[in-house]
């Protein structure tokens, strides 16, 4: 199969598709990889790294989309990646499509078979794909509260884990998952004073089993989330609903009674954020003010660390890379249910449930929707 891994043109966005291990992998197993000019400078992989491992080298974006038949990226394709898009192409990248009707509108009409790491799943339930980035997300988390918990980002002056004879911080997480239990990790690491809230009795069993008295657990309740939050110093949202929206726990209205310089970092930005106040932000211009709370809102929060999230991801996505290249898609994903729960769109049909309700798409399994698929 003919694979290609364009520059991604996201702000800031330095992350690459295939690492040049990656990239040996699938050549050595006869497939053709063209990585663009560039692609991989942002984890230190020069193109003559890639051609050391067997990749051509594509001057440009069209030319990468005009040789490939699959397209692995990492963030969702901007508006001139989707003009390039056709029906014969296969797509795996990050898509957060709940949230963004134009990306979908814009993958639907290309009718290419579009496959979103973020709904993959594994035999236990959990979102393998996800995983690895949420893990580097929820402990960027706590890195960045705590830069913007200091005065001349806007915040109150705080030190996250404060010092002997002064208090340390209060970090509330809103959400166990993986996103969380790695914030709590770091805040935990740190010194502060954290508590997590979680409705799933489980989770918050494993918490406290996990961290013991190192934190407090608290159920998630509309009133408990309100305490806790206006009396917080750092609220991170992980919160996540496979493949659907975010809901919005944060209100406006606990915004405004918050303290004057707390800290408000929303990871669930890219499924639309878990707060009324949030709006996405970009590494370059991260935060802003809302009722003097700076929020914290990065849609990429990976990408800051691009060689440390692009290697991690590729641990992830490999086997599913190259089940993709070495059976072709209809093949891969007609065997795998787990690679099936993640095709999202496909032949201009959406294929996930979670956003076809959220944004008013006719649901079509995705069964039926490979049917439509050549072999």
């Amino acid at each position: 199969m003919r694979i290609g891994v364009p520059t991604e043109i996201k702000t800031a966005e330095r992350r690459v598709g295939l690492t040049p291990s990656s990239v040996r992998e699938l050549v050595e197993d006869g497939h053709e990889v063209m990585v663009q000019s560039g692609a991989g400078m942002g984890i230190g992989a020069t193109d003559d790294v890639y051609k050391g491992v067997g990749a051509s080298i594509g001057s440009d974006a069209a030319e990468i989309f005009d040789f490939a038949k699959m397209v692995v990226k990492v963030k969702e394709p901007q508006p001139s990646e989707t003009d390039m898009l056709r029906p014969d192409h296969v797509l795996f990248t990050y898509l957060h499509l709940a949230p963004d009707a134009e990306q979908t509108k814009a993958l639907v009409a290309s009718e290419a078979t579009c496959i979103a790491y973020e709904t993959v799943t594994d035999a236990s339930g959990g979102l393998p794909l996800l995983a690895p980035m949420s893990k580097v997300a929820g402990r960027m988390a706590v890195q960045a509260g705590a830069h913007s918990l200091e005065s001349p980002q806007g915040g109150a002056g705080l030190l996250l884990g404060g010092v002997p004879g002064v208090a340390p911080a209060r970090v509330v997480v809103i959400g166990g998952g993986v996103v969380g239990v790695n914030a709590v990790e770091m805040a935990v690491g740190l010194g502060a004073d954290v508590t997590v809230l979680d409705r799933q009795l489980d989770v918050l069993d494993d918490l406290a089993a996990r961290f013991g008295p190192s934190i407090k657990t608290a159920y998630s309740t509309r009133a408990a989330l309100e305490d806790l939050v206006v009396d917080a110093d750092l609220v991170i949202g992980a919160v996540l609903v496979k493949g659907a929206r975010a809901p919005k726990l944060v209100t406006a209205e606990m915004v405004k009674h918050m303290r004057s310089g707390s800290v408000l970092v929303d990871v669930a930005i890219d499924q639309g954020g878990c707060m009324e106040t949030a709006r996405p932000t970009t590494h370059t211009e991260p935060t802003y003010v809302v009722d003097e709370v700076v929020h914290y809102c990065v849609a990429n929060m990976p990408g800051g660390v691009p060689k440390t999230s692009t290697y991690a991801l590729n641990n992830a996505t490999l086997p599913f890379t190259m089940a993709l290249a070495n059976k072709g898609a209809k093949v891969a994903l007609e065997q795998d249910a787990h690679l099936r729960n993640g095709l999202n769109v496909s032949a201009g049909l959406v294929t996930e449930a979670a956003v076809a309700e959220a944004l008013g798409y006719e649901y079509v399994p995705p069964d039926a929707a490979l049917a439509q698929l050549a072999d």
